[in-house]
């Protein structure tokens, strides 16, 4: 390993300030937990300076013993952490095998417990004590990181399209980042000091402080390691799962802590279209609500600790029929071959052919109500088009933040397609209107939407408002596309046609959720079809090796 000068410590978070970062994240590893990590962990003694691990590199679990490890952000040269005596290393990246956003440096006199991660996958498997306290620790230190807005990973641009894709991506799947804008010159002018921008466009800066100009999603995942997790070119598994979503996350959950060896592929981001839901109330056991970001969160933890495979962002673009299963195409040639295969990946919001209105995607046009939305609409007007929970959800989210929602419907009454409590509240909000019979009928807005027109036809009238915020959720069509040729049942709308325990129309192949024909469009029933399925998964595998 090299060595460098140790950094200042001058700003730094202590891993033992406890009062200012919730508990979870630096617990007090008891005796047995001590024992089991060293079990699996190799002693070292590293010089003064050296780096263990770099920033953008794969890295293991560090138990500190004596002395302290410095987390330094390579891009300021900062340290940022300090973790010491009787505390470990690692956010929840680090469990999937993402790469580091900090570089990693001994001080004098420290003792580290190495533990491989495949080591402390194993360890997490036969302790749930063990499991509980890491993974909880793990996931504690991600949000924090997250809503700190640390980890070396800056977007910087102009406040278009580009960026706010980029923005939702990370923001969807967790990543902490900070955003510098061109219009910042204050904060564009100190970022260049260190990092080489372009002189136009969108650039991401990587915690190992490369510099990607124009970068896709793919480009920002492969950049942080989380694109491809343990998979290679004919990957084998026992379950394949095409999408993150609630049904997807279920059966990998279920799947993966009954043995099956699974791997999910999902094209955008964890959570799927719930995922982007601000806000769920009708789900079981939340009385408060849980966001659709935090659910998914969740449940792709649980699948992980079981040893679920994450392929992501990638699409499928064909399937066929094997010998002993299925093999899935991926849109980089990439194949795996699998036992069984669940479709899971769901719907997506239609869009409206309105002159203009692809222009303005990203620039005030939306097809999801989170933070990052909510931010462009604060004290101005927000429209929310259609009439199903998703866009109710959206409405009262964006209530906190916009001085008025209006809502467009169709039909005359929210509560023809809408939730009894949800259809209630916005009906009764001093700052929502709803506007039955309506359809919008154009867009205004050069470079950002500043206004749109629509057409009401309760009061066969023509109205126009000047707003910040134009959020789409008119319904949804199948993701299945790629399935057409492969042989598979669909109705006349493209959804799967299945039959009884979830089985389409190929031995093996099943769907879950909202990409099932006849499906109840609702999370719970969701993430109910998505546990149930494995059940007849494993039939069917068992059918198999009998021949």
């Amino acid at each position: 390993m090299s060595s460098i000068p140790v950094p200042d410590e001058m700003t730094h978070y202590s891993s033992r300030q406890r009062d200012e970062v919730d508990e979870l994240s630096w617990p007090v590893l008891s005796e047995h937990l001590l024992s089991l990590l060293r079990s699996g962990g190799e002693e070292l003694r590293p010089e003064p300076g050296e780096v263990l691990w770099d920033a953008g590199d794969p890295y293991d679990l560090y138990l500190v013993l004596a002395g302290e490890l410095l987390l330094v952000d390579r891009r300021e040269d900062r340290v940022v952490f300090v973790v010491e005596q009787g505390d470990f290393v690692g956010e929840l990246g680090m469990f999937m095998g993402q790469r580091s956003f900090f570089q990693g440096v001994a001080k004098e006199g420290t003792v580290v417990l190495k533990v491989p991660i495949e080591e402390l996958r194993r360890l997490v498997e036969i302790s749930a004590e063990l499991s509980d306290v890491v993974l909880s620790a793990l996931d504690a230190r991600r949000l924090y990181l997250t809503r700190m807005g640390e980890g070396g990973l800056v977007l910087a641009g102009d406040d278009d399209r580009d960026l706010h894709r980029l923005q939702d991506f990370a923001g969807r799947n967790r990543l902490p980042y900070r955003t510098v804008l061109r219009s910042d010159p204050t904060a564009w002018t100190e970022l260049a000091k260190t990092t080489a921008l372009p002189a136009s466009g969108t650039a991401v800066v990587a915690g190992d402080q490369r510099v990607m100009t124009a970068p896709t999603t793919r480009d920002l995942a492969s950049a942080l390691g989380i694109d491809f997790w343990g998979i290679a070119d004919n990957t084998r598994c026992d379950m394949l799962v095409i999408g993150a979503g609630p049904a997807g996350l279920a059966a990998a959950v279920f799947g993966a802590s009954e043995g099956l060896d699974v791997v999910v592929v999902e094209d955008v981001a964890i959570g799927g279209q719930a995922g982007s839901s601000s806000r769920i109330e009708n789900y079981l056991g939340f009385p408060r609500g849980v966001s659709g970001t935090e659910l998914a969160r969740a449940a792709m933890m649980q699948a992980v600790k079981f040893g679920t495979r994450l392929v992501s962002p990638r699409s499928v673009t064909g399937l066929t029929q094997t010998a002993s299963g299925f093999r899935v195409r991926l849109d980089d040639k990439h194949d795996i071959d699998a036992s069984a295969v669940i479709i899971a990946s769901g719907a997506h919001y239609r869009r409206l052919d309105v002159p203009g209105l692809a222009d303005l995607e990203g620039r005030g046009v939306y097809y999801a109500a989170s933070d990052l939305e909510a931010k462009v609409v604060s004290g101005r007007n927000a429209v929310v088009v259609g009439g199903a929970n998703s866009a109710g959800q959206a409405a009262l989210f964006l209530t906190r933040h916009a001085a008025h929602v209006h809502i467009l419907i169709r039909r005359d009454d929210l509560r023809e397609t809408m939730s009894a409590y949800l259809a209630q509240r916005l009906t009764h909000h001093e700052r929502v209107t709803v506007h039955p019979r309506a359809e919008l009928s154009a867009v205004s807005g050069a470079t950002r939407l500043t206004g749109l027109t629509w057409r009401d036809h309760a009061h066969e009238a023509t109205v126009r408002l000047d707003a910040a915020g134009l959020f789409l959720m008119i319904g949804a069509n199948p993701r299945t596309n790629w399935l057409h040729g492969a042989g598979v049942e669909l109705d006349g709308k493209g959804f799967v046609v299945t039959r009884e325990g979830f089985n389409a129309s190929l031995p093996g192949l099943f769907a879950v959720g909202d990409v099932r024909a006849g499906s109840v469009k609702r999370v719970a029933s969701a993430v109910g079809e998505g546990s149930v399925v494995v059940s007849a998964v494993h039939a069917h595998l068992a059918d198999a090796s009998r021949g």
